[in-house]
């Protein structure tokens, strides 16, 4: 056992001052087998320290069912990190931003209306609870006082960017103390006025969070935390992507300067992010800062960080290195770990596909209900939802009006694609006359990430008010939720099919293929030709594709393939090119190719 304190301006752990120079590193965005050597590579760049979130929509996917495996399995996570002698940093939901999913927050809060989020509500601090009921025995054994590596928890995340409930941080702050919590709590906030009085609690440290300007930035926190340790808990090194926009970089020396700026100032540091990772299957979060610019965050993560979003050491890594040598005279160097192997596996075709709309059925039961319903009243948490309904005819054209699509919705009638539909894009709109006898209209809506920060962050999904063609509302809806959660129930025709078929129609279609693998490799797929969809691997989810950029290329892990045969499948929305169309795995990253709308 040992203890880790705060004395004064500095941290003590067993009675000697330390300096945390501490990297995040979130497990859920890595493969487990991975962990250790990324916590190598973090201490061979001369950190003593990682931090890690905890998404609570990760750990309780569904009300009082929760998950400790696999991608989730943080106790191993945090005993790898206390094998390789780390200090550990948890930051635990219940919001955590990260652009990860809903801030962290599980969707299913959504499904009863009158929760309100990150307040004292009591319907939320009793699923807080909860939740901190299984969490929390699973990390105080943990604790460096109990023999473990965590030294500092903290508590909420950013909460003078949202709100400024005192009742609930404190609520909060005895809820880590009764379940026997007894290392150091903290806060993290901008360095602003406004932030530091609404987000900090008495009794736990405050911390701030910043990308540059780190005097001024200390300086603010001295006015209202003078005589406590001085701590950078989210150093912004790098930043994250949005769909359509260009990859973030930024200059290796710059963020080194800016490291050595806080080092001058005594500071501990903690690098928002080390590593990372990737935002796997539909756990990828959004921004909306104003109401109608929904920005979706990319699949890929990698933030530009010291570690590439496939764990090679990038120029920022030893820029960060040599600043660190520099100025912390007692920092060790541990040597890095042998780079992980790649592999070009080349062109794959698909040979076989199937066509959603023809078979919803397989993969969901349908729904009947009076109007569209969002996909948290009805129990579905991300993926895609199809709404159909039937109209009389005939009909003149006129608009179909979706009075809110969360986030973007495909218009068919009788299977034939009317348009696209956008959430924040007035300039798109879908007008159609129905012909005599009637039609089958269906709408399919993607979730495309749950805001994860601001002041919309209560983002349901699907389509949650009514639809109208015209000035009419349409009653009476089939409902199909798609989660993608299992495909086994498709049945697959194969390619090439006959030039009337039209295999690069505007037809969302699963597509399937298969490669052999010599040896398992890291590896990326390379998508040129299709439009937007997503991409499965021997079952997993990789995440979301768009040619609308930056993001060309997806990463594919090497312990996800299999040596032998391997299964690649794509759900395409929008048809693939040509009459032959194939996937191709390369060896290098693609990540800043904006093609456009």
């Amino acid at each position: 056992m040992a203890t880790f304190d705060i004395r004064g301006k500095a941290f003590v752990y067993d009675g000697k001052p330390v300096r945390l120079l501490s990297g995040a590193i979130h497990y859920f965005r890595i493969v487990p087998e991975y962990w250790e050597d990324r916590l190598r590579k973090l201490k061979a760049c001369g950190l003593n320290t990682v931090e890690t979130y905890v998404p609570w929509n990760l750990h309780e996917p569904k009300p009082g069912e929760f998950r400790f495996d696999g991608m989730a399995d943080l106790e191993r996570f945090i005993r790898i990190a206390a094998e390789l002698g780390l200090f550990v940093i948890v930051r635990p939901s219940p919001y955590i931003c990260a652009e990860w999913e809903f801030g962290g927050l599980p969707s299913w809060l959504l499904a009863d209306a009158n929760v309100r989020l990150r307040c004292a509500d009591p319907k939320f601090l009793e699923r807080v609870d909860a939740y901190y009921d299984a969490l929390l025995p699973r990390l105080t054994p943990l604790l460096c006082t109990n023999g473990g590596p965590i030294v500092m928890v903290q508590i909420e995340n950013e909460y003078g960017s949202y709100g400024n409930d005192a009742a609930y941080l404190e609520h909060l702050r005895q809820s880590f103390v009764r379940r026997g919590v007894d290392v150091p709590l903290f806060t993290s906030d901008g360095p602003t006025d406004a932030m530091l009085q609404a987000g900090s609690v008495p009794g736990a440290l405050a911390t701030v969070n910043f990308g540059s300007g780190a005097k001024d930035a200390f300086a603010k926190l001295r006015e209202y935390r003078d005589g406590e340790p001085l701590m950078c808990m989210e150093f912004w090194n790098g930043w994250f992507d949005h769909w359509g926009e260009r990859h973030h970089t930024r200059d290796a020396a710059d963020a080194a300067r800016v490291l050595e700026d806080m080092l001058e100032e005594g500071a501990s540091v903690n690098f928002y992010m080390f590593h990372g990772g990737t935002n796997f299957g539909f756990y990828n979060g959004a921004n909306c800062q104003e109401k109608d610019r929904y920005e979706p965050t990319i699949t890929s993560y990698d933030y530009d960080s010291p570690l590439s979003e496939s764990g090679e050491p990038t120029a920022k890594f030893h820029a960060v290195r040599e600043a660190i040598a520099r100025r912390v005279p007692d920092a060790s160097f541990p040597p890095l770990p042998a780079p992980i192997e790649r592999k070009a596996y080349g062109r794959v075709p698909m040979t076989e596909r199937a066509k959603l709309l023809a078979q919803a059925d397989r993969l969901a039961a349908p729904i009947r209900t009076a109007c569209p319903e969002p996909m948290e009243k009805l129990g579905q948490d991300y993926g895609f939802i199809l709404y159909s309904t039937t109209m009389t005819g005939p009909r003149e054209r006129q608009e179909l009006v979706v009075q809110e699509v969360r986030d973007r919705a495909l218009v068919f009638l009788d299977g034939e694609l009317q348009g696209v539909l956008e959430r924040g894009d007035a300039g798109k709109t879908v007008s159609f006359a129905v012909p005599a006898g009637g039609a089958t209209l269906s709408i399919l809506v993607e979730n495309m990430g749950r805001i994860n920060y601001g002041p919309y962050l209560k983002d349901p999904k699907g389509i949650t008010e009514g639809v109208r063609h015209g000035f009419q509302f349409l009653f009476d809806w089939t409902i199909h939720c798609l989660p993608l959660e299992d495909l086994s129930g498709l049945r697959f025709e194969p390619l090439p099919l006959e030039p009337s078929d039209g295999v690069g129609s505007e037809t969302p279609a699963f597509y399937r293929g298969t490669f052999r693998a010599e040896e398992a490799k890291d590896t990326f797929l390379r998508l040129d030709g299709w439009t937007k969809g997503v991409a499965f691997v021997n079952g997993f989810n990789l995440g979301r594709y768009w040619n609308r950029g930056p993001q060309r290329s997806l990463y594919v892990p090497g312990p996800l393939l299999r040596t032998g045969a391997n299964e690649i499948a794509i759900f395409e929305l929008h048809g693939a090119a040509g009459d032959r169309p194939s996937v191709t795995f390369v060896d290098e990253p693609a990540l800043d190719v904006p093609v456009g709308n």
